[in-house]
């Protein structure tokens, strides 16, 4: 329990980093990075780690953006990316070959496209946060001392 509030504080001071940020540094793409290895429940693969930090020293924003959304939350696809009156959307979701309206959809829009892909990752990060959270409070059902039966009639 500590470890999704240490979690949900992680993602509110990074909401809160991008709300003011005006162009993408070297520190927010760190912290967004320790995020994604926080996230990971898998011990995290080395090698996109360390490719996320080489595009990161590069100032390649953008790529090291849709690396980070590989590699934190591999069960989110990027949907949709598009450029309309100054402003990036980027849309992400849980389930690709469902139509949009059926969807767990977060999007987002920013000025310049990697805060706008790094907005929908927090976002994302947060929306799986809850959900996870929600599935712990559910109580367990005990076993019941009635066993299953199959009614069908095969004749």
């Amino acid at each position: 329990m500590q470890l999704a509030s240490n979690q949900n504080e992680q993602i509110g001071g990074l909401e809160g980093k991008l709300g003011r940020a005006q162009a993408v540094t070297p520190a927010l793409m760190a912290g967004m990075l320790a995020l994604a290895e926080v996230r990971r429940s898998a011990p995290a693969r080395r090698d996109q780690a360390d490719r996320i930090r080489h595009w990161i020293r590069a100032e390649a924003w953008a790529d090291a953006a849709l690396a980070l959304l590989e590699f934190g939350l591999p069960q989110w696809k990027l949907r949709c990316i598009t450029y309309e009156d100054g402003e990036w959307f980027c849309s992400l979701g849980r389930r690709w070959p469902l139509p949009t309206w059926l969807d767990d959809l977060v999007t987002v829009s920013h000025p310049l496209l990697p805060l706008a892909i790094l907005t929908a990752f927090v976002e994302a990060c947060a929306v799986t946060s809850s959900s996870t959270e929600a599935a712990r409070t559910v109580p367990s059902i005990q076993p019941s001392a009635y066993e299953p039966v199959c009614c069908d009639n095969f004749r």
